[in-house]
């Protein structure tokens, strides 16, 4: 069974949270070197995956989708300006689209067929987006999280269709009594002890779907800088200080991995042959 391992390409200070985020001073970059780091290791793994690139990064350092893409790796979209899906009118968010898909598209010479919202913002209070998304030729999102607070923890944690033919690919969570836990990604990925995320994987697996990692560039880069927040909020946003790829060495060394464009064939074709929603899978 093939999974997917994904990166959100943004820099350290692209945060999300209830409320405004302090600028940091300086604005000091690192997510070239972050990202090297994440490619160095996939090329150990012989490891192919999906990078879902922040416009203004592309922007600001143009020889980093064309890096990326170099290796192989699928270029997806990750909008333009890390603002909530749901601070965005649905022109604002078309524009957003068009302006990340064009400048990537110029750089690395195809459009990309994928997207990610920040933060998961995409939801039954956003229906407009995925109409919108199609219209702009995506053929999947991988935004909506079965996590309570920024998702819904009762949504499918198996790929599935939304809006028509758009294809949705949910990040890897783990359930446990009254809610799933965020072991595939972000500060749960490193939080959590690394055998809740294999032994998901290895559960999904079993039961013939697709497990989603996804981490951040700068979640290789546990003593890089971070913007001031209250205790409370700095462990929510960031988590431990430790780096992701402790966490990500023995999953890539075990299980298989590809792009989520290549899972969006696979897919494509063995949704169209069902005729209703495939079932759930069990808990770990």
């Amino acid at each position: 069974m093939e999974n997917a391992l994904t990166i959100d390409v943004e820099e350290w200070y692209h945060l999300c949270g209830p409320g405004p985020l302090p600028e940091p001073e300086g604005r000091e970059r690192r997510v070239v070197k972050n990202t090297t780091a994440i490619l160095d290791l996939l090329q150990e793994f012989g490891i192919k995956a999906t990078f879902f690139i922040l416009g203004s990064v592309a922007e600001m350092e143009p020889a980093l989708a064309p890096l990326i893409a170099g290796g192989g790796h699928e270029i997806a979209s990750h909008g333009w300006s890390h603002r909530l899906v749901t601070t965005l009118t649905p022109a604002e968010f078309r524009g957003e689209l068009r302006r990340t898909g064009e400048l990537l598209e110029r750089q690395c010479g195809r459009r990309p067929v994928g997207f990610r919202a920040p933060q998961w913002s995409l939801g039954s209070s956003t229906p407009w987006a995925y109409e919108i998304l199609q219209e702009e030729g995506y053929r999947y999102d991988s935004s909506l999280n079965p996590l309570p607070f920024v998702g819904d923890r009762r949504g499918p944690r198996i790929p599935h269709r939304i809006a028509g033919a758009l294809l949705e690919f949910p990040p890897l969570v783990t359930p446990f009594p009254g809610m799933n836990l965020p072991t595939g990604g972000g500060w749960g990925f490193r939080f959590f002890p690394r055998s809740f995320a294999m032994g998901s994987t290895r559960t999904l697996n079993d039961q013939g779907y697709p497990a989603l990692l996804y981490l951040h560039p700068r979640e290789m880069d546990p003593d890089g800088p971070r913007v001031k927040l209250s205790p409370l909020r700095e462990f929510v946003v960031y988590g431990p200080r430790r780096s992701a790829a402790e966490v990500l060495r023995p999953i890539l060394s075990r299980y298989r991995f590809t792009t989520l464009e290549r899972l969006a064939d696979l897919w494509d074709t063995a949704l169209s042959s069902r005729h209703t929603m495939p079932p759930q899978p069990s808990p770990p």
